[in-house]
């Protein structure tokens, strides 16, 4: 049988979402907080939280090559992407940018899946998976400029193979399931413009790229969800919905959204489920990896559960002492993903002191660039809100640009409405 996690850690782990009714007057009072019970299938791992390593069979295959290189690698990009969230936060602070969603706790879930990818797989992503960003090259100062109000992606997304971040919860399931279609038809078309395809060969080969979507525990409630898994399984399209359920939509505990565990709804969908350790940056690797190779091979779409936790708020404009309580914080702080991988790099002698100050010396490199990158980005127009909202002009945006105009003109005080304006952008 696979290896799942052990069970002073499942029980941390199914009592996530749980809180106190004192901090929870919106639901009622008090009832039940716990997490949906765990799978039958269990939580697969493969480095327990004191960086241990123990066999999974079903996933030691997909680390066959896994060397000391790589794992060096994984750590710090999951140490960088701490650094650039700290630093971020940081800057929103200071007013540099105006909002910041952390991923504070969610290092391993983005970092191990990133790995898994091809250079010519395609992301579609929410607002919080900046560590995915960091791993496909988007350099952290573009990262920021969409949320300092700049631009509307500071990236080329083709270049990048990854979709500006979408803030329509669950929107970004059904970009990227008509997406995975679209690669499905461009390579069943035949020479003269017809289509050739009868349905994907499923004998192993990898005949076209893949599309991963990320997304949260909430966004399973939202209805485009839905309907992508059912289109994506309908289509046997090559997409991996990859769903971190960091136990939190915001204020909602998960246990109050699903009365299963998330992975379950896979069967009823006709597509395989996996529920992933998201601490466990290995086991999140090679459970992508499995899923890729699936859809890249016509095996169709694959929902991954990484069970994992939002260590830090919401956005910085939330206050999760409001929700939840500092016991849960402090269990889940103890599955902390990056120093779970560091004990295990230690136990094996890959992450030595002199390995630990090189990553130390990037984080050190990539928040300076982070942070003299941002601060030389001009302000935002005003007008620039109003720009880019349809493909053609539109007489509401205009007029709403205008009487916006108004307004900042009635601050004016004597001065040129026009300067009034530049500065009050």
């Amino acid at each position: 049988m696979p290896s799942t996690t052990d069970p002073r850690t499942l029980q941390d782990l199914s009592r996530a979402g749980r809180h106190d009714a004192s901090v929870d007057s919106a639901h009622g009072g008090a009832r039940d907080r716990t997490s949906t019970a765990t799978p039958s299938g269990g939580t697969a791992q493969v480095i327990a939280p004191d960086g241990s390593r123990h066999a999974h069979p079903e996933l030691d295959p997909w680390l066959e090559d896994v060397d000391d290189a790589l794992l060096r690698q994984l750590y710090t990009d999951m140490a960088v992407a701490r650094r650039v969230d700290a630093e971020s936060t940081a800057l929103q602070r200071q007013g540099q940018i105006g909002l910041w969603p952390p991923l504070l706790g969610q290092e391993a879930a983005q970092v191990g899946s990133a790995h898994a990818l091809r250079g010519d797989d395609f992301v579609f992503s929410s607002y919080r998976e900046h560590a995915v960003a960091l791993v496909r090259g988007i350099a952290p100062a573009d990262l920021l400029r969409v949320w300092r109000g700049v631009v509307g992606s500071g990236w080329d997304p083709y270049a990048a193979r990854m979709a500006p971040m979408q803030v329509i919860i669950g929107a970004q399931t059904l970009h990227a399931t008509g997406y995975a279609v679209g690669l499905l038809v461009e390579r069943a078309t035949g020479p003269g413009g017809s289509p050739a395809w009868g349905g994907p060969p499923s004998d192993g080969v990898e005949r076209t790229s893949a599309v991963v979507s990320y997304f949260g525990d909430g966004a399973t409630s939202q209805g485009d969800v839905h309907e992508a898994m059912t289109f994506a399984a309908t289509w046997s399209a090559p997409v991996v919905f990859f769903c971190q359920n960091n136990q939190w939509a915001i204020s909602e505990p998960v246990a109050l959204q699903s009365k299963v565990p998330l992975v379950e709804r896979a069967r009823g969908y006709g597509m395989p489920g996996v529920r992933v350790d998201g601490n466990d940056v290995l086991a999140v690797l090679a459970a992508t990896r499995q899923a890729l190779h699936r859809a890249r091979t016509g095996g169709g779409p694959t929902l991954i559960e990484a069970v994992t936790y939002r260590m830090g708020p919401h956005t910085t404009a939330d206050d999760p002492t409001r929700y939840r309580t500092s016991a849960d914080v402090d269990a889940w702080r103890a599955l902390d993903p990056v120093d779970r991988f560091a004990a295990h790099l230690r136990g094996l002698g890959v992450l030595d002191d002199a390995a630990e100050q090189a990553a130390q010396d990037t984080c050190d490199a990539v928040a300076a660039a982070l942070r003299s990158g941002i601060s030389g980005t001009p302000d935002p127009s005003w007008e620039a809100v109003f720009e880019h909202v349809y493909a053609e002009p539109h007489a509401t945006v205009a007029a709403e640009r205008d009487a916006y105009a108004r307004y900042l003109d009635g601050f004016a005080d004597g001065a040129d409405g026009a300067e009034q304006r530049e500065g009050r952008r």
